[in-house]
């Protein structure tokens, strides 16, 4: 029989649809994608494509090199097509009192993680994808720092259907001057967890995670990496710190290394067993502004992309998932 689970820390629910679950070795891979040698050669990202790009905002690169020329290893760059701008003041104005509107002031970056076209998180080295989570937590502390921007969202779209335009290795930093209404959900059933149990959601969710093992993928130090109970989608794995913060901001240098492995590891895995899917990853912050909350923590959430909504999940908002949370950390743990 089909199965209705509750996540705890959002009250969404998902459907767990028995009747029709699946393997996780039975979904068809997907089609390789292909680029001719024209399409690599006129790459942006690309090291050599410099002048091809918007002046870079940070970098690490060879010591003598100049800006924007080859020597670089990660590069980041203002968005050539930003959902967001930085001019402007982020003045909100009502219309017919009734709209409201604001101009699209807020910034959008593209962090460039490895010079060479065909990598991905998954197969570079492992000291290469530490220095991209260091830059990830150079630039969120950075943006933070301006006080239009109340959030700062680092993700990454891998493959055709994760959203991705450009092949080439890279991640996206967008900085909002509007704090969305799906992140005030979550804060405040949060709060209302907190306010009820006197914990934070997040925190019971390690601890019962480490206690049940059955959905746990992968524990380092620092960091717990499990399938969710109420798993909206195959695959989907949350890493999230063991000690309690509610930003990203607060991360060290040394758990952003360990936190790049964490993820690596996760991420090496899912391409090797379920040959390279498209998926997207994101990291859930607390507001820039504010201090340490006590009932939030921050996470990252990768999210295959194997399944595609359809109607139902669309218009009721709960997803329908055809893997057993326990069935897919198990595979993913003997991968």
């Amino acid at each position: 029989m089909p199965e209705l689970r509750q996540n705890p820390a959002t009250k969404e629910w998902v459907i767990i649809a028995t009747e029709r679950a699946r393997r996780p070795e039975d979904f068809p891979q997907k089609p390789p994608e292909t680029e001719t040698p024209g399409q690599i050669e006129k790459c942006p990202f690309c090291e050599g494509h410099e002048g091809e790009t918007p002046p870079e905002i940070f970098a690490y690169r060879a010591y003598g090199t100049a800006p924007n020329s080859p020597g670089w290893w990660i590069r980041v760059i203002p968005n050539k097509f930003a959902a967001l701008v930085r001019d402007g003041l982020p003045k909100r104005e009502k219309i017919d009192h009734f709209f409201r509107r604001m101009d699209g002031v807020g910034d959008h970056e593209v962090l460039i993680e490895h010079p060479k076209h065909d990598f991905t998180i998954a197969t570079m080295e492992q000291k290469q994808v530490e220095e991209v989570f260091l830059v990830y937590r150079e630039r969120y502390l950075a943006l933070c720092k301006d006080p239009k921007f109340e959030l700062v969202m680092i993700f990454k779209n891998h493959g055709q259907a994760a959203g991705t335009s450009v092949r080439h290795p890279h991640s996206q930093i967008i900085a909002s001057p509007v704090t969305p209404q799906h992140l005030r959900h979550k804060l405040e059933e949060a709060m209302r967890f907190f306010d009820d149990n006197g914990e934070c959601v997040y925190c019971m969710m390690i601890q019962k995670e480490l206690a049940a093992k059955e959905r746990m993928v992968l524990e380092t130090d620092n960091f717990v990496a499990f399938e969710p109970f109420a798993s909206r989608s195959p695959f989907e794995t949350l890493i999230i710190p063991k000690k309690h913060s509610s930003s990203f901001q607060f991360i060290t240098a040394d758990e952003t290394k360990e936190l790049a492995y964490i993820a690596k590891t996760i991420l090496s895995t899912l391409y090797k067993s379920l040959k390279d899917p498209d998926y997207n990853y994101v990291i859930h912050s607390s507001p820039c502004h504010e201090k340490e909350l006590e009932y939030y923590h921050w996470h990252i959430q990768i999210l295959p992309r194997i399944t595609a909504l359809a109607g139902f999940e669309l218009g009721s908002g709960i997803y329908i998932n055809t893997v057993i949370p326990e069935k897919a950390a198990e595979f993913l743990r003997n991968a």
